[in-house]
């Protein structure tokens, strides 16, 4: 909790009014750790959802990346 706590404080504020406004999605093997969607919740008061198979979304979003790798290049060089 220490972790996340120092990422939210340390979050800018454009940044932080959406995550306020439409929360923290978990993906990976750590959002399939039981209840730790619903301890982040409480401690944080913001809305915290796992997503669809967690152990695929960094896999198939990255793989999505590279059908795009003209915006991909252009968003990297930003």
């Amino acid at each position: 909790m220490d972790a996340v706590r120092t990422v939210l404080e340390r979050t800018p504020p454009e940044l932080s009014a959406d995550i306020v406004d439409k929360g923290i999605v978990l993906s990976g093997g750590g959002a399939l750790l039981k209840n730790l969607d619903v301890l982040l919740r409480e401690e944080t008061g913001l809305p915290i959802m796992v997503c669809e198979n967690p152990q695929l979304a960094v896999v198939l979003g990255t793989g999505r990346s590279l059908d795009e790798l003209s915006l991909l290049k252009e968003i990297a060089l930003q």
